[in-house]
């Protein structure tokens, strides 16, 4: 599997393209601001042809290039229906001094053809088969993307829910830390630990490390182990 991913934009958040090989279809994952250019080179670097563009979660960080994206390439985007608002209102999803910082306007627009992430489905894009897996807790429709190498390694495309040594925020408007906690208690935990996490943010890691080192994994995790009886 061919994995190309960058920061972009003031906040950094990673942009994924993944294809089975150069010279094959691929999809994006979260084209966030200032993420054409970099998407454009790679798509002409590996020889890749866009075949859809998919969406962890709806912040504009995320989502902020998506319209031009999926214009460019004439591809669809998928995204959760709890998050579909904030691709024409994103300000619905931010804090107060973000939507000040903005002058209280912020314009983005929906691509032309947009379908809806359901959890569980599977979804067979550019020769890759990806699983849906609702996670609220950043937003009500976070989701994360698993998916399989040729070799059988296990590859999570996490948004903002779990990074390394860390997860999203929780006190944006639509998150919950309560439905947070519920989802990597039972959506992220019990993943196997070689299992490769390609996070919203940050550098990748492993569901193996996190489950070591991450704080809020590791209390999750010592909260379900049985105390010894005396």
């Amino acid at each position: 599997m061919l994995v190309v991913g960058f920061p972009a934009g003031a906040l950094q958040a990673n942009c994924y393209l993944l294809a089975g090989g150069e010279g094959q279809p691929c999809v994006i994952v979260d084209p966030g601001q200032d993420a054409v250019e970099p998407i454009t080179e790679a798509v002409r670097k590996y020889r890749l042809s866009p075949a859809a563009v998919l969406c962890t979660h709806g912040h504009f960080d995320h989502v902020y290039s998506l319209a031009p994206v999926c214009a460019e390439y004439e591809v669809p985007a998928w995204i959760h229906p709890a998050d579909r608002m904030l691709l024409t209102d994103p300000l619905q999803g931010l804090s107060a001094d973000t939507v000040a910082m903005f002058g209280g306007r912020f314009e983005l627009h929906e691509p032309d053809e947009v379908h809806a992430l359901e959890d569980g489905a599977e979804l067979d894009l550019a020769d890759l088969r990806f699983t849906v897996v609702h996670t609220p807790g950043h937003t009500e429709g976070s989701v994360v993307f698993r998916t399989s190498t040729e070799d059988g390694g296990q590859v999570l495309l996490s948004g903002d829910t779990l990074f390394a040594g860390s997860i999203g925020r929780t006190d944006l408007p639509g998150g919950s830390s309560e439905r947070m906690t519920a989802t990597l208690r039972d959506r992220i935990l019990p993943l196997p630990d070689e299992t490769v996490v390609l996070p919203g943010h940050g550098s990748s890691t492993t569901i193996g490390q996190e489950r070591a080192a991450n704080p809020f994994l590791r209390q999750l995790e010592e909260a379900t182990v049985p105390a010894s009886g005396l």
